[in-house]
């Protein structure tokens, strides 16, 4: 068939701008805030024009034809490209200034860059930060910063085919010789295998390796190892090196994740990572003053995987406000015309609380990244009071922003009826990027397990008296208030729901573990047999976090800097989120509050209402995310909103639409139905 000519139009759907004119706050406005401020926009904006220059627009399309070696090859190339091309504008516009291409490589404004997703990405997500923060100086100098200019490729090698989050139960070994001042590597059985690393398959000929450190039998507990896995200049796999790609997956199609065994694989003791722990030539081994720093870049990496959750999700809310003011179906009133789809309430319940959600997760993350580097000084400082707090809390948001962002965005694409389907409007590849974020850097369930035992120490320390970290210190205000008070509904009044009923839980789990273990139960299946409790409370934990660092924000000394108008609006994104938060944990908050029925109708009248008031912004809200077309990557999202145009155009580019008959019907159908079978 002849390539058509494009059926795309010029102009924007009227509906669409439509819904631009009317809004009633400056899209700019809210898309600098969203930024960080004006000059970060400026400077994003210019990136993105940058780098989506000469752009592929077909590519993501083409993609979907590809077999799996065609897409990791194209996925090598393509971010190889990108790196090139970061140089490149590193070159041109910062000479000699800050490296900040590095930190670009995988950042959102770049996703729809990496179409089949980032072989690389590991590499400067993971592996540059746990180098940095665990080699010794020297160290760095000698390998870190080779993997920082990108001279080698690597990965963070940690999860096995047997183990994943439990960290202690890792059968990686890695023990000392002394004859030859080496540490050999083994995986002693397939469980063993190094298992999921992104970039580990044929990407990478350097690994950061999680293994169990023995020194003359003796267990020291899991520590990182600088490993070569290929050779430099032929790739080829270095001896007692087993490594390969792991296959074809639900999502992140390109990123070439892989298996590694190794079996007898010797490097010197110095490729131990050696900043907090050390092994001297002797075997004198020096414990690390802090176990969890050794899991320290695990906490970054959740700290990155709660921000993504939320830009995630403020894409799929994009393209699916932006669908949902071109559909027009099912009139309310028989007697007119169909309406827009966005006008009515069932489709503004579907999106307009992700639109929110994604703005509290967005809110509560830039929270945790301050926390994140100021526990960082302090631990350059030999402080490390901080870490258990961060540990709980990057916990907490990784859970709830993965786990609800997850829910949400198929809920969005559900939103977009039986188009949502369709892989060309980039829905499904969202969902399954981040619904993979709900087992990678530690599983869900596991992780709210932790999250529940930080709250039973916080609630013991409580209970004798001692001062709580901030983010846990309701715990300490309900012990001393163990009555709830007035109800009034208000946005204070809200949080403070959600933090009771989360230290009620932590009471109740509490109480159910002091009993078992007091009825003779050991500690550890107490602690199984309250599991339920415990996972209960730490996920009221984090929803009661989310609520507070929301509330602050949006009311807090910042928004004496923000219009009337953004502030209206801002302020209706809050009240949707507070109320429809609640009304979905009714049974945990009516077990500890007593609200009559007035109260309760009270809340669903408010939520229609947040609803109502959000509606004539929505389309507003969304492209103050400013995210591009090229980022959007969807042809029922885009700027322009000729949905059903990019719709047929992506169809008619299938490799199956350029034949008028396929070799199928030649060979198998035609002489089929000849057959007379």
């Amino acid at each position: 068939m002849a390539a058509s000519k494009s059926i795309i139009p010029s102009t924007v759907n009227p509906d669409l701008q439509k819904e631009r004119d009317a809004a009633s706050f400056n899209s700019e406005e809210f898309a600098a805030w969203w930024a960080g401020g004006a000059e970060t926009l400026k400077f994003k904006r210019g990136i993105k024009e940058y780098m989506y220059k000469e752009f592929d627009k077909d590519a993501f399309i083409h993609l979907q034809y590809m077999s799996h070696e065609q897409v990791s090859e194209f996925a090598i190339k393509n971010s190889i490209a990108v790196a090139k091309k970061l140089r490149q504008l590193q070159a041109e516009r910062n000479p000699g200034g800050d490296d900040y291409w590095p930190t670009l490589f995988e950042a959102p404004e770049l996703w729809g860059v990496h179409l089949a997703g980032n072989p690389f990405g590991v590499m400067y997500v993971m592996v540059v930060r746990a180098l940095k923060s665990q080699c010794t100086p020297q160290q760095w100098e000698e390998f870190g910063k080779r993997v920082e200019r990108f001279e080698v490729c690597a990965t963070y090698a940690q999860t096995e085919l047997g183990h994943g989050t439990y960290l202690r139960g890792l059968e990686t070994r890695a023990d000392y010789d002394r004859a030859t001042d080496e540490f050999v590597l083994n995986t002693p059985k397939i469980s063993s295998y190094k298992f999921w690393p992104g970039g580990l398959g044929h990407a990478s000929n350097y690994c950061v390796v999680m293994a169990q450190l023995y020194i003359d039998n003796q267990y020291k507990g899991p520590h990182m190892f600088f490993v070569q896995v290929r050779e430099e200049g032929s790739h080829e796999p270095r001896p007692g090196v087993h490594i390969g790609d792991i296959g074809r997956k639900l999502g992140f199609v390109g990123v070439n994740n892989g298996f590694l065994g190794l079996k007898n694989v010797r490097i010197a003791r110095t490729r131990m990572l050696m900043k907090h722990a050390q092994v001297h030539s002797d075997g004198t081994y020096v414990k690390s003053p802090a176990d969890v720093l050794t899991y320290f870049a695990m906490v970054s990496t959740r700290c990155i995987i709660a921000r993504n959750c939320a830009l995630s999700l403020a894409i799929a809310s994009t393209i699916s406000t932006r669908y949902s003011a071109v559909r027009r179906q099912s009139p309310i009133n028989p007697k007119e015309p169909e309406p827009q789809i966005i006008d009515h309430v069932t489709q503004q319940l579907k999106l307009f609380p992700e639109i929110a959600a994604g703005v509290a997760f967005r809110l509560a993350s830039d929270y945790l990244w301050d926390l994140f580097n100021v526990t960082s000084s302090g631990i350059e400082q030999g402080k490390y009071e901080n870490l258990p707090e961060l540990h709980s809390l990057s916990c907490a948001l990784k859970v709830l922003c993965s786990s609800d962002a997850t829910a949400g965005v198929e809920r969005l694409r559900l939103a977009c009826g039986g188009h949502g389907y369709l892989a060309s409007t980039n829905l499904a590849n969202i969902y399954v990027n981040i619904t993979a974020a709900c087992t990678y850097e530690g599983e869900n369930t596991v992780l709210l397990l932790q999250i529940g035992r930080y709250l039973m120490k916080s609630w013991r320390a409580a209970l004798g008296g001692a001062t709580l970290a901030p983010t846990v210190k309701y715990l300490a205000d309900v012990q001393q208030n163990p009555e709830f008070g007035e109800w009034t509904g208000n946005w204070e009044n809200l949080v403070k729901a959600m933090q009771f009923a989360a230290a009620k839980k932590t009471q109740l789990a509490f109480n159910s573990l002091a009993n078992r273990v007091a009825n003779g139960v050991s500690e550890e299946a107490a602690a199984n047999q309250t599991g339920i409790e415990l996972t209960q409370a730490a996920e009221l934990h984090g929803r009661a976090f989310l609520f507070h660092s929301f509330l602050n924000e949006i009311t807090g000394p910042k928004s004496k800097k923000r219009s009337s108008a953004l502030n209206r609006v801002l302020e209706q994104l809050l009240e949707l989120y507070l109320v429809n938060e609640t009304l979905k944990n009714l049974s945990s908050i009516l077990r500890f509050i007593n609200l009559t029925d007035s109260d309760l109708s009270k809340l669903q009248s408010r939520l229609e209402t947040a609803l109502s008031k959000i509606r004539p912004d929505a389309v507003a809200i969304v492209d103050g995310f400013d995210f591009s077309d090229r980022q959007l990557n969807s042809t029922i999202g885009s700027f322009d909103g000729n949905a059903y145009e990019r719709i047929f155009d992506a169809t008619l580019k299938s490799p199956m639409n350029q034949k008028s008959v396929p070799k199928s019907f030649h060979e198998h159908l035609g002489p089929f139905m000849k057959s007379n079978m």
